[in-house]
């Protein structure tokens, strides 16, 4: 089983994708680039967090 989101995570990320859908990939590293251009992100942890769960979300959305 994989480690469960928290809604502040998600929220966050759902309005990433809804406002800046073309700006990530499914690549992790860009991503990291791409959310400290979009946000004031408080924490490497964090960043990372948001980072992971887009890039997990553009792959699935890239095998559909």
């Amino acid at each position: 089983m994989g480690r469960i989101k928290t809604k502040l995570i998600k929220r966050t990320v759902n309005k990433l994708i809804n406002e800046h859908r073309d700006k990530f990939t499914d690549k992790f590293e860009d991503n990291k680039k791409s959310v400290v251009e979009l946000l004031e992100v408080e924490s490497k942890k964090l960043r990372n967090i948001v980072a992971g769960y887009l890039t997990k979300l553009k792959k699935r959305e890239k095998e559909v």
